[in-house]
């Protein structure tokens, strides 16, 4: 929800040396290309598609994201890969970094279209049962956790909302393979760690190819924005918790350059995990603060009390979307603070209420 003093709509990449969401394949190293791809109804320019050749004999292509299963995205990745000689027949594998539209459902259709192997982390499940049958789902949903921040209004315009966003019908399906806990995968020369990283979703993997010195890091680690913290249909008890605990093993890893889904190429992953770490302290300093010791508050009274973005906007200039993103990532700090006997919860009337621990 907020952002570092060079923003992402102004960021310049340097493998590229123009806009990091210029169109094109640009080279990040030998056998390696980034090709952005444009992202309509998002607040973000494009999502960042990594494309890996194999380097051996099968001359195959494996595509780190896949982005959004529109006509524009797919006209912008055929024209990358053409660009490098290539074209969809010679991608072999996708491999998801989480199940958000703009990184899954592209590689879902292409996937289905040309038998092609689609992996993503088995965490990302109970948010594609809840997409494809919400009747199965018995566990608590998105929108119980907006009523419970007492945001009663939005978790009604949410439930409300029509999915038809252009997406090819193709997009909504479960993956071919499930990635269950941290593993080594062979890229045709290259071995790549894949990561479990929950926080931004519960399923969400990086995948490190320490060898080359780099990190396709998704949505977990961006250079210039902070990702969203517990906006996903299937919540966790702890997205926060757990966000900051995977960034913590980014930091036990090599310091590696830093290939983001959305933003520029940077060259410390490092740097970027302190400064995440950092902010997401300083945020739940000022969610303690806001709790005055009166009644218990509400995660909605709380956001609305915060400043958001890079701008420090008033919770009121926030739209639909980004206020119910400002709800859950607060919800999520004030939940932490509990586990860190901080703060206490309690049912009130329009929610679950916070106050002082003690």
């Amino acid at each position: 929800m907020s952002a570092s003093p060079d923003s992402t709509g102004a960021a310049v990449s340097p493998d590229s040396g123009e806009h990091w969401s210029a169109p094109g394949a640009w080279r990040v190293a030998d056998g390696l290309h980034r090709i952005p791809l444009p992202l309509p109804m998002d607040g973000l320019r494009a999502v960042n598609v990594y494309v890996l050749e194999s380097g051996d004999a099968s001359g195959g292509l494996t595509l780190i994201d896949g982005g959004w299963a529109i006509t524009e995205s797919r006209t912008a990745l055929e024209k990358g890969l053409a660009q490098i000689g290539r074209g969809f027949g010679d991608i072999r594998r996708f491999l998801v970094t989480h199940v958000h539209r703009d990184h899954y459902s592209l590689a879902a259709t292409l996937g289905t279209e040309y038998g092609v192997d689609v992996t993503l982390g088995i965490g990302d499940k109970p948010t594609l049962d809840m997409l494809l049958d919400p009747s199965s789902v018995s566990g608590p949903t998105m929108f119980d956790q907006l009523r419970d921040a007492g945001a009663h209004d939005l978790a009604e315009l949410f439930e409300g909302f029509d999915l038809d966003d252009g997406r090819d019908d193709r997009s909504s399906r479960y993956p071919d393979t499930w990635l269950e806990g941290d593993q080594r995968i062979a890229v045709g020369e290259r071995t790549l760690d894949a990561i479990h990283t929950p926080g931004h979703t519960r399923g969400h993997f990086v995948f490190a190819d320490t060898a080359a010195g780099m990190l396709f890091a998704g949505d977990h680690v961006l250079p210039t924005i902070t990702p969203s913290i517990g906006f996903e249909p299937a919540v966790g008890e702890q997205p926060l918790r757990d966000f900051m605990a995977s960034l913590t093993r980014m930091r036990e890893l090599p310091d590696l350059r830093l290939l983001p889904a959305h933003g520029p190429v940077a060259p410390s992953t490092h740097a970027r995990v302190d400064e995440l770490l950092a902010h997401h302290e300083r945020r739940l300093s000022l969610c303690l603060a806001a709790l005055t010791g009166g009644a218990p508050v509400t995660s909605k009274e709380v956001a609305q009390t915060l400043p958001w973005t890079r701008h420090e906007h008033p919770f009121s200039r926030l739209d639909s979307f980004n206020a119910a993103l400002a709800v859950m990532e607060t919800k999520a700090h004030l939940e932490l603070l509990v586990a860190r006997g901080q703060a206490a919860r309690s049912p009130s009337a329009d929610g679950v209420g916070f106050s002082p621990a003690g």
